[in-house]
């Protein structure tokens, strides 16, 4: 049976029936998924120019013929800003790449953003039909770029229509993921949107922690110049808590208050040797490099340029790091992961790329000491051997020691990657907020309000650490409950 919410798209748009007609669904499952053209290995770890190049028209044009236009369509149940996949999909087929984009930005505040870095794979893929029959799911993510790529290299860059007629002033605190998605779902509702961004740059996480070969930051800037057109006022250099504080957003009338600051405060392991010269969290190290320009000649905040790199952590900050290490000439550049690589976090996709860039994968090791030189320079890191046992509360096989198993490794430079946690300055500026025992901001599931019912929050500020589209959905959510919310007063 189809559900209801999908069947006025389905009886109002013939071209639909017509592009069923044109093709039947045995054909269109023989057709194999699309392959993204890539940089050449050994060319792309000398620069930080994309590895992947997106497609052409005729392999999107072919890729889309692949979609079986379901009648209750899943993979936007595997969305979490709901965006209609088969409608965007579709009309890339029938070579309407300008329209596919406008349905994108229905309910996506950075398309091209999220075609790159977004986990399709667990997530809009993951519901994919063609899984039900063992065929590779439909490109969804490489799709989705297309479309919004072929909008801004065509200078076709639509802008989401608006209500004007509203005046309630909205404050958004922090420029990520969270808060350009809030900010943009709001501004399209009417409302008088200001963020606030503590940085020199807008962004958040996607300016500051994601490099440049996955994330190009015109990409980023594209997106955001947008959201400007929509009405949007953004204010950099500002830190909510010390130069403003939240009295006196309530005093220049702010109806509305969305908190999406992240996580930026960074976890170490607390072993011995942590302390040492050429330890750095992963935070520091990609901030400097990808917002600070601090592998260029004369940067005030240079990071060392060594030989010897070794990366502790498995998810995608993890290889982003070490991938950047990379290209800053580290002729041997390790992740430390104390589990298999079938359990690492990150996306298959960047392990794929890490392993052509000549990474070195040391799996089921942890550090348990470091050792450094006369001069404080961490020189060694102790390792002890893993083994996987029982599944823990991830879902992932627990990591154990192995009893009197440990090597040493000669490094030059440690870079930790093992989570973050929400710094507690922005936390603490609003009183009487409910703080978890980690430090999050603990909100209601459903609407993502928080016990000071004119503020809500998103992103890693309540996950403690999580993915661009998580924290996109928190933003689309929070937007929502925000206007139904004000609506009702």
């Amino acid at each position: 049976m189809i559900k209801k919410k999908y069947l006025k798209f389905q009886q109002d748009e013939s071209w639909r029936d017509d592009l069923r007609k044109s093709m039947k669904n045995q054909d269109r499952i023989r057709i194999p998924r699309v392959k993204m053209k890539e940089l050449d290995p050994n060319y792309r770890v000398h620069n930080h120019s994309e590895v992947n190049l997106g497609l052409t028209l005729e392999q999107a044009l072919l890729e889309s013929k692949r979609c079986l236009d379901c009648n209750n369509p899943q993979c936007i149940t595997g969305c979490p800003i709901k965006i209609n996949i088969p409608k965007f999909i579709k009309n890339i087929e029938r070579n309407n790449i300008l329209e596919a984009a406008k349905i994108l930005k229905q309910t996506s505040a950075l398309p091209a953003v999220c075609g790159r870095v977004c986990p399709q794979e667990k997530q809009c893929e993951s519901k994919c039909i063609h899984l039900k029959i063992k065929n590779d799911p439909v490109a969804i993510g490489y799709l989705e770029r297309f479309a919004a790529d072929f909008e801004r290299e065509n200078n076709s860059i639509s802008i989401p229509k608006i209500n004007k007629n509203k005046k309630i002033k909205i404050a958004v605190i922090g420029s990520g993921p969270a808060g350009l998605s809030f900010a943009g779902n709001m501004a399209k509702l009417g409302y008088k949107i200001t963020v606030f961004e503590a940085l020199h740059e807008i962004g958040g996480v996607l300016k500051y922690g994601i490099p440049e070969f996955r994330l190009p930051n015109y990409v980023i800037d594209a997106e955001i110049d947008v959201l400007k057109k929509n009405g949007i006022k953004f204010i950099k250099n500002i830190i909510i808590g010390k130069t403003v504080s939240y009295q006196d957003l309530h005093n220049e009338g702010y109806k509305g208050i969305f908190v999406a600051v992240g996580a930026g405060a960074p976890n170490f392991m607390n072993i011995p040797g942590e302390n040492l010269a050429g330890i750095l969290s992963s935070n520091e190290y990609l901030t400097r490099v990808n917002l600070m320009g601090a592998s260029k000649k004369g940067s005030d905040t240079p990071v060392f340029l060594v030989k010897k790199v070794a990366v502790i952590g498995g998810g995608n900050t993890a290889i982003d790091s070490v991938r950047t290490a990379r290209r800053l000439g580290a002729e041997k550049a390790m992740i430390i992961y104390r589990r298999s690589k079938e359990e690492m976090p990150a996306r298959t996709e960047e392990i794929r790329h890490a392993e052509a860039e000549k990474i070195i994968f040391m799996n089921l090791y942890t550090p348990i000491k470091y050792i450094g030189d006369e001069k404080g320079q961490v020189k060694q890191v102790c390792l002890q051997k893993m083994k996987l046992g029982d599944l823990d509360s991830s879902g992932r096989r627990r990591a154990i020691p192995v009893p009197n198993l440990t090597k040493i490794l000669d490094v030059d430079m440690i870079i930790v990657a093992v989570g973050v946690s929400p710094n507690p300055m922005i936390i603490n500026s609003f009183k009487g907020l409910d703080i978890s025992k980690s430090g999050t901001i603990l909100v209601n599931q459903n609407t993502l309000q928080t016990n000071l019912l004119n503020i809500y929050a998103g992103g890693d500020i309540i996950r403690g650490g999580s993915t661009v589209i998580l924290a996109m959905g928190d933003g689309f959510k929070a937007a929502d409950s925000m206007h139904k919310i004000l609506n009702q007063n």
